[in-house]
């Protein structure tokens, strides 16, 4: 083929480039799970206006806590957490591999140069005699430009694209991770300094009751297993004690750790908090549709299945072939002549590269459909479980919720009641006994509505780490965005 007739059908082959693209375009199933009606109905429990409430998710949840301290935290974590130093270094790598994708196909290029002392075999070119030995030269340039005929390259950066989304997703599921890990601990550290508090309290208060029944039996009102049945009493209170200060050292190692420092080295106010963060308001849930667009995991699953949809196409792509058209020019003899009109040489024309589909090439198309295949059961899995922890959580914590309010009054009767029979047991009315039942019941009810009101607020970390909110915070990728798909819904 001459040039003109090349140049000629160059047009043709641009415009069919730009036609065929092999494999399916994606989308996503009609009957995929994120279009389930369950996965667009109101979250069972958010109607319960005590304990929830189906507004948005604020994206900086945590500052629903109004505390400075708690605050400043999770902005240390999120500048200084190995694990979003993994997501980041992750993130970038992903952002090279993309490029790499992007750069492959259109113009390559090559230049070469070469100087041996030789002799050529003269058969090769139908000389039947020996030739000489001699010098010999090649200096040679080449340019091509790859055409994307069956869209191959186009199915690969789409690839390439959809696993960089799901990576920067992955990213913000590490920041959602980190942010909830440090507010629990922050929590844990607190509800546990407050639990040690109320612990010791009534341990101060049993051991008051021990020295006035001492009192009691030296003036004749009393006995000696009295006093025991009571020092026994405080002797359990006082086993309580490590179990809060080990619960609070653990907590402070495990915020050390998320800040990326020593304990010792945390905010002397985090040292010094003693009261259990909460939330007094009802929790902003929003919906099941809402709850999917959000949660990145759920993003994640969605891009991994784009992807491997692409990879069908660049599997169908190797079983046809590889077009370019390409031009070379340079100088090829002997050394001394080089530079001389017999000596250069130029082409230009289509290169046709076409490997038969054999070797399993069939086959790998088959792969990547099943490969689609499980991704989209991997997505469905993903967008069921983001369902059953949110309502799972918001379930626990209405229950939970529930119980703080009836040991609020359990321990506001026990009060009552440990008071009243103090003061017959003093006046002589009532026995030891019912002295100490009543004060052990107040003992107990304080013990328990302080790990009640603990554990709600730890169901309310729980929740926002369910409902995925966190990772869309200032310093989050300016690149976060909802995939096509799931933005959709």
């Amino acid at each position: 083929m001459n040039a003109p007739r090349a140049l000629a059908l160059l047009p043709l082959v641009c415009a069919l480039a730009a036609c065929i693209t092999v494999g399916p375009d994606y989308k996503l199933p009609p009957d995929a799970a994120i279009n389930a009606p369950l996965a667009n109905a109101p979250l069972d429990g958010a109607g319960n206006k005590v304990v929830a409430q189906q507004q948005a998710v604020p994206p900086i949840w945590w500052r629903l806590y109004d505390d400075p301290v708690l605050d400043s935290l999770v902005q240390q974590a999120m500048q200084s957490n190995t694990d979003l130093r993994v997501a980041a270094a992750n993130l970038a790598r992903s952002r090279e591999a993309l490029g790499v994708a992007e750069a492959q196909g259109g113009f390559s290029g090559s230049a070469s140069a070469a100087v041996k002392r030789a002799q050529e075999s003269g058969e090769q070119f139908l000389i039947f005699e020996k030739l000489p030995v001699a010098n010999e030269g090649d200096i040679g340039i080449s340019v091509a430009y790859e055409i994307d005929l069956f869209g191959t390259l186009r199915r690969g950066v789409e690839a390439a694209e959809a696993d960089h989304e799901a990576v920067q997703a992955a990213a913000d599921l590490a920041r959602i991770t980190v942010v909830a890990d440090v507010v629990r601990a922050y929590v844990e550290n607190c509800s546990a300094a407050e639990e040690l508090a109320i612990a010791q309290q009534s341990l101060d208060l049993q051991k008051k009751r021990v020295a006035l029944t001492r009192r009691l039996r030296d003036a004749g009102r009393g006995n000696t297993p009295d006093v025991t049945r009571g020092q026994t009493q405080v002797e359990t209170l006082n086993a309580d004690i490590p179990r809060y200060r080990a619960r609070r050292r653990i907590a402070q190692y495990r915020l050390a750790m998320l800040l990326a420092r020593a304990p010792a080295d945390l905010p002397p106010a985090v040292l010094a908090c003693h009261e259990t963060p909460r939330i007094k308001n009802a929790l902003p849930v929003g919906d099941g549709a809402a709850l999917l667009k959000r949660r990145p995991d759920v993003r994640e699953a969605e891009r991994r299945l784009a992807a491997s949809t692409a990879r069908i196409g660049v599997a169908t792509g190797a079983l046809y072939p590889t077009v370019a058209i390409g031009a070379s020019a340079g100088l090829t003899g002997l050394a001394g002549d080089l530079g001389k009109p017999e000596t250069q040489r130029w082409g230009f024309g289509p290169l046709i590269s076409w490997q038969f589909p054999a070797n399993g090439a069939r086959g790998r198309v088959r792969e990547a459909r099943a490969g689609a295949d499980v991704a989209l059961a991997r997505f469905d899995g993903v967008v069921l479980n983001a369902l059953r922890e949110a309502q799972s959580s918001l379930a626990t914590y209405a229950a939970d919720y529930e119980r703080m309010e009836s040991l609020r009054a359990a321990q506001k009767s026990a009060v009552q009641s440990a008071n009243e029979t103090h003061r017959f047991y003093i006046a002589g009315r009532e026995s030891f006994i019912a002295d100490l039942d009543a004060t052990r019941t107040l003992t107990s009810t304080n013990a328990q509505l302080a790990a009640a009101e603990g554990q709600v607020a730890l169901d309310q970390v729980n929740l926002f780490r369910a409902l995925g909110g966190g990772w869309e915070t200032p310093t989050a990728s300016a690149a976060s965005k909802e995939s096509p798909a799931v933005a959709r819904k």
